[in-house]
């Protein structure tokens, strides 16, 4: 199985995440922020990802630390997980709708990180979290993860719909990006042979 396992501890955060890419969807999720962690839980279960997060931050402060630094170290284990790339299909794109929202993920795992994120939020919270920390997460995973990453929410109205609708699109993306293609023989995805 290809798996990562990051520990990342600052004047912050202290966060623990392992996972495996080839697994069955299986969540062990502590973060301390309920919302946060109701999206990664969903997150593992579309993506297939055996995921552990736990995750010990200032939230008396504010969740940003938390949720940042629990991007940072899932993105660094999935790129850690993926060693040399070798036979992943690459590339993947989801339609995702959650009700009356409709949100686009695209994904490159390339070695390039990037992140277009064209979603917006008509309330600033929901329940007691911040919904501009959606973007600081992604932000943080693409980033760390090195992949090419786009999010574009289409249309929604509802704060919850929207925010799940790019976790479970990410997710869903990742699953088919990530897979093995039996076709590709065990060759890197490029003409360059490298990612």
């Amino acid at each position: 199985m290809r798996s990562g396992e990051v520990k990342r501890r600052t004047n912050e955060t202290d966060i623990s995440v392992k996972l495996g890419l080839d697994g069955a969807g299986k969540a062990e999720i502590s973060t301390g922020i309920g919302f946060f962690d109701h999206m990664l839980d969903l997150f593992a279960r579309h993506s297939l990802i055996d995921l552990a997060v736990t995750v010990k931050g200032d939230t008396h402060i504010d969740d940003h630390h938390s949720v940042e630094d629990a991007g940072i170290a899932l993105g660094e284990a999935v790129r850690q997980a993926l060693g040399d790339k070798k036979g992943i299909r690459r590339y993947a794109d989801v339609h995702l709708p959650m009700d009356e929202t409709l949100t686009r993920v695209a994904i490159d795992v390339s070695g390039r990180p990037f992140l277009v994120f064209r979603t917006s939020f008509k309330a600033e919270k929901i329940g007691t979290f911040d919904t501009e920390l959606v973007r600081e997460f992604f932000q943080a995973f693409a980033m760390n993860a090195g992949i090419t990453l786009h999010v574009e929410t289409l249309y929604g109205d509802n704060a919850h719909h929207i925010a799940e609708s790019c976790f479970k699109g990410l997710a869903r993306a990742l699953r088919h990006a990530l897979e093995v293609d039996p076709r590709e023989g065990g060759r890197v995805p490029s003409t360059k042979g490298a990612l």
